[in-house]
C-alpha cells in the first residue's frame, strides 16, 4: 500500500487500509499511531514566511563568558524579515485568481452553468484564493464538501497540516481514507476517519485515544436526507487535494535559503550602521578596574579618572562597507526572485514604457510556476463538481453534467492597453466580434458588453433605415425636377 507521508509504510497504514477494505472493526489505536507519526512541520513554516514570521526573528547573537558561551543580550540585534515569500506567494495568486474565473459549457447548456453558479455561489473567488495561499505555503490543501442540515451544498477548508490522506498503491490517486483532525482544548484533540461510506469520530484526551462519545452515531453516515431519517453517503471520501505541484512542496521550499541569507544580511547591515554610530574609546592609563565600571562613570559623570603622566581617551570611529551591502543585497533579492519564480518590480526592469513583448518575458518564470498549480487545481476543480452533480442528483435540483463544464483561470498580466486595442481592430473580420470583446481590456463582462452592443444595433438600425429612405425620395426627387427641365 502507498504511504505518502511514510508513516511506517507495510505496517499500521497497510493494516488500517486492509480494515477498510474489508469492513472490519477499526482499531483506534493504528489511527493514533498515523496521527503521532504524522509530520506537517514544513507546512507550518511555509505560513509562518508568509505572515512574515520567518527565522531572523529567532536570530541570537553569543558570546563567551569565562569561556562559557551564552547568549550576549546587550548586543545589537536587529531582526528584519523582509516578507518576499509573501510578496512572491501574492504574485501568483493575483495572476492567477485576481480575476474571478470563468465557469461555462462545452455545449452551451447556460441552464447548466446558471445553476453551478447558483450553488458554488459567490463564495467561490475567495474560498479559490485561499485555497492557492494555503497551497503555496504547504503544498497541498483540501476541500471538503458537504451537506448541511437544510440540505444545501456547501464546502469548507481543511488544511494540509489537519489531513493524513491514505492512498492505494495499486491506484495511486485513489484516497482509500483520510483522517481529519483538529484542536479542541488543551490537551484535547478531535479526530474524524473518513472513508468512502461512514465517519467514525475519535478523541485523544491526555495522550488515550477513544470513540467520540459525544456524537450520537458512531460511526455515522455522510450525511442524511432532507427529513434525517436516512443515512447516505458520497460513495467516495468526500475530501479533494489541491496540490501546489505535483509533489507537493511549497514555495518557500526552493528558495528559503535565499530568503534566510538575504535577511541575515540585512539585518547585520543594520547592526553594523547602529553600533558604528557610537565611539569606540581607546583607553590610556585608565585608573580603574573595569570597561563595564568605565562605561558606567562615562554614562553617570561624563568622566572617568586615569593616569595623570600618560593616561588618556582617544576614539575611533569605523567605516561602514555600503556599496559592498547593496551589492549583496541585490543580487540575494534578485536571486530570491528567480528561485521563487517571480516577476521583479524593479523599476530598472520593467522600464518607463514595457511593450507587450517585454512583459511577457518578465511574467514567464511566474506564468510556469502558476502554470504547474493551474494544472492540479483543474483536476481538483472537476472532482469538485462532481459532487455537485451527485447532489443535484440526490436533492432534484436539476440537471448537471459535471464533464461537460469548462472552466477557465482569468489570469491577470500587465499589457500596454494601446497595444491590445490595436491588435482587437486589426482582428475584425478574422475572429468572432465576441471574441474581441472578451479580450477588450475595457470589458470586464463580455456577456453583458455583447447584449449592449445588440441592444444599440437595435435602436441605430431603424434610424439608418429612415436616413436611407429619405436619402432615397431626396434622389428621386431631384431626378424629377432635371426630366421637366
Amino acid at each position: 500500500m502507498f504511504n505518502m507521508y511514510n508513516f511506517g509504510a507495510g505496517t499500521y497504514t497497510d493494516e488500517l487500509v486492509r480494515m477498510i477494505e474489508q469492513n472490519a472493526p477499526l482499531q483506534s489505536d493504528n489511527v493514533k499511531k498515523l496521527y503521532d507519526s504524522f509530520d506537517n512541520s514544513n507546512m507550518l513554516q511555509g505560513e509562518r514566511y508568509y505572515r512574515n514570521e520567518s527565522d531572523i526573528l529567532q536570530h541570537k547573537i553569543y558570546s563567551y563568558v569565562n569561556g562559557v558561551k551564552v547568549v550576549d543580550t546587550d548586543a545589537t540585534n536587529r531582526r528584519i524579515p523582509s516578507g518576499m515569500h509573501k510578496i512572491l506567494v501574492d504574485q501568483k495568486v493575483g495572476y492567477l485568481a485576481g480575476e474571478p474565473m470563468s465557469f461555462g459549457s462545452n455545449t452551451g447548456n447556460n441552464e447548466q452553468t446558471a445553476l453551478l453558479t447558483e450553488i458554488i455561489g459567490e463564495r467561490w473567488k475567495k474560498t479559490l484564493v485561499e485555497l492557492i495561499i494555503n497551497a503555496s505555503n504547504k503544498g497541498v490543501e483540501w476541500l471538503h464538501p458537504y451537506i448541511d442540515e437544510d440540505g444545501e451544498f456547501k464546502y469548507m477548508l481543511v488544511g494540509g497540516e489537519q489531513f493524513i490522506p491514505i492512498y492505494d498503491t495499486r491506484y495511486p490517486d485513489k484516497l482509500v481514507a483520510g483522517i481529519r483532525f483538529y484542536y479542541y482544548a488543551d490537551d484535547h484533540i478531535k479526530l474524524e476517519l473518513w472513508t468512502d461510506e461512514i465517519v467514525t469520530y475519535y478523541e485523544i484526551i491526555g495522550g488515550d485515544i477513544t470513540l467520540d462519545v459525544t456524537r450520537e452515531v458512531n460511526p455515522a453516515p455522510h450525511f442524511t436526507d432532507a427529513e434525517g431519517a436516512v443515512g447516505k453517503s458520497w460513495g467516495k471520501v468526500p475530501f479533494i487535494r489541491f496540490q501546489n505541484n505535483s509533489w507537493e512542496l511549497s514555495d518557500l521550499h526552493f528558495n528559503k535559503v535565499a530568503i534566510d541569507e538575504y535577511e541575515q544580511l540585512l539585518s547585520k547591515g543594520q547592526n553594523t550602521i547602529f553600533d558604528v554610530q557610537e565611539l569606540i574609546y581607546v583607553l590610556k592609563g585608565y585608573d580603574g578596574s573595569s570597561l563595564s565600571e568605565f562605561q558606567e562613570n562615562l554614562r553617570r559623570y561624563k568622566a572617568v579618572k586615569v593616569d595623570e603622566d600618560d593616561g588618556g581617551i582617544d576614539t575611533l570611529t569605523a567605516a561602514i562597507p555600503t556599496d559592498a551591502y547593496i551589492a549583496q543585497a541585490e543580487m540575494l533579492r534578485k536571486n530570491i526572485i528567480t528561485s521563487g519564480q517571480g516577476v521583479d518590480p524593479s523599476p530598472d526592469v520593467i522600464g518607463d514604457a514595457p511593450s507587450g513583448r517585454s512583459l511577457e518575458f518578465l511574467y514567464s518564470l511566474l506564468d510556469f510556476k502558476a502554470s504547474m498549480l493551474e494544472q492540479g487545481f483543474e483536476l481538483s476543480i472537476r472532482e469538485l463538481l462532481w459532487f455537485v452533480q451527485e447532489y443535484c442528483e440526490l436533492q432534484g435540483r436539476g440537471t448537471l453534467d459535471y464533464r461537460d463544464v469548462t472552466m477557465t483561470f482569468n489570469k491577470v498580466l500587465l499589457t500596454t492597453e494601446q497595444e491590445v486595442i490595436d491588435m482587437a481592430v486589426q482582428s475584425e473580420g478574422i475572429i468572432s466580434r465576441e471574441t474581441i470583446v472578451e479580450n477588450h481590456p475595457w470589458v470586464k463582462d463580455a456577456e453583458a458588453e455583447m447584449k449592449r452592443i445588440e441592444q444599440e444595433r437595435d435602436d441605430i438600425e431603424p434610424l439608418q433605415i429612415d436616413i436611407e429612405r429619405k436619402n432615397s425620395n431626396e434622389n428621386d426627387g431631384n431626378g424629377d425636377e432635371e426630366s421637366f427641365s
